[in-house]
């Protein structure tokens, strides 16, 4: 590829497509513009992105003559439209999406990163970056400057030994790191909560503990639902670090549970949390865009805890998905449990997507719904 790229021309899909939802800002151009030198200076292999959106980043710089570039998004729907948006704008564009691991970063001389808003999933990617990338490495980490904050500022240097700041563009910002310190790969925080132990890599929902919404959710589930078994396991969709996987199956001895989820920080903590309450065995967890892995009809019991974020945009399209999709996977006469904030009032759109619904139970900001499958 050659010649600059269109940003404009992205799209989103699969993910929730809006007005006032793109899928590229200035942060992406800013990113593309302080880099352009870096780049022009190595070789195929040599360039990673982390944490791009939908594409912006991968195919500006494929459009600049990068080859061989190695990808880590944290959402499976940004993979998804990175491939999609490839393939319709820039199918010579040549790049690989990995894990957010060693083998991502080794020897890289250009990382390209998209700010995350948690400060403990930007310190898992500083470290995992300075720890296998080449002594001359160099990062640009961009947002937008309401997005970001003096402490990651802090959390970079713990990681390099020099970070400039650049003048704000277009309300964006880039910092620039360089020298990485000698720093291990990082693992999972601990905790321990009600019994439970919790493990969460950074950016997994709610971290090492449980939030109110979960708890609620917990208290209440049913404890003689029907199946459980793993051929019909009991569903935690959108699972987040698989407490309510975790909780199930330790309470529940002879219970198999299906735990899903897009993000991959998500994905590596379930499979953590299940390990360390000693029911992996029985616990299953995969990393898919709602539950398109199972078939229809498929399940007896979902619990669900609907994010409304995509991205850092707060849209109220993200729960019906998950909701339709719960539809398609539960049999006749199953039961989606949902706990979600009162505010939102999903009980209608439960009735019309999934099936007669009543409610369990509600505090002062949550509610808790069990819908049946009609």
């Amino acid at each position: 590829m050659s010649g600059p790229f269109d940003l404009s021309l992205l799209r989103r899909w699969p993910d929730v497509e809006a007005a006032g939802l793109v899928a590229a800002d200035a942060a992406d151009r800013l990113i593309l513009d302080e880099s352009a030198s870096a780049r022009a200076e190595i070789r195929p292999g040599e360039l990673v992105v982390i944490g791009d959106a939908y594409g912006a980043l991968t195919l500006g710089a494929a459009s600049d003559g990068a080859d061989g570039i190695r990808v880590h998004q944290d959402a499976l729907s940004g993979e998804a439209a990175l491939a999609a948006n490839a393939r319709q704008w820039a199918p010579e564009a040549r790049f690989a999406s990995m894990g957010l691991d060693a083998e991502l970063v080794s020897g890289a001389r250009v990382v390209l990163l998209r700010l995350p808003r948690s400060l403990d999933a930007l310190a898992d990617i500083a470290a995992t970056v300075a720890s296998a990338a080449a002594p001359d490495a160099i990062v640009f980490a961009g947002a937008r400057v309401k997005h970001m904050a003096l402490a990651m500022n802090d959390v970079l240097r713990t990681a390099f030994e020099r970070l400039d700041v650049t003048h704000a563009r277009d309300k964006s910002r880039v910092l620039i790191a360089r020298t990485p310190r000698a720093v291990t790969l990082p693992e999972p925080r601990a905790g321990r909560v009600d019994g439970l132990e919790i493990r969460a890599y950074g950016g997994a929902f709610a971290g090492a503990r449980i939030d109110i919404g979960t708890r609620l959710l917990l208290q209440h589930l049913p404890g003689d639902a029907p199946a459980g078994t793993a051929d019909d396991p009991w569903i935690d969709f959108a699972c987040g670090t698989g407490v309510v996987a975790s909780a199930w199956a330790t309470r529940h001895p002879d219970v198999h549970v299906y735990a899903s989820d897009q993000s991959a920080a998500a994905v590596a903590s379930a499979r953590a949390t299940a390990i360390a309450n000693g029911v992996a065995d029985r616990v299953s967890v995969v990393r898919d865009d709602l539950l398109s892995r199972r078939a229809d009809a498929s399940a007896s019991l979902i619990a669900l805890n609907p994010p409304f974020h995509s991205g850092s945009a707060v849209s109220d399209r993200v729960a019906p998905r998950l909701f339709a999709d719960a539809a398609r996977v539960l049999r006749p006469a199953g039961e989606l449990w949902c706990v979600w904030n009162s505010a939102l009032r999903y009980r209608p759109v439960l009735e019309r997507l999934v099936g007669p619904t009543r409610q369990i139970t509600r505090d002062p900001k949550f509610t808790v719904t069990v819908s049946r499958r009609r």
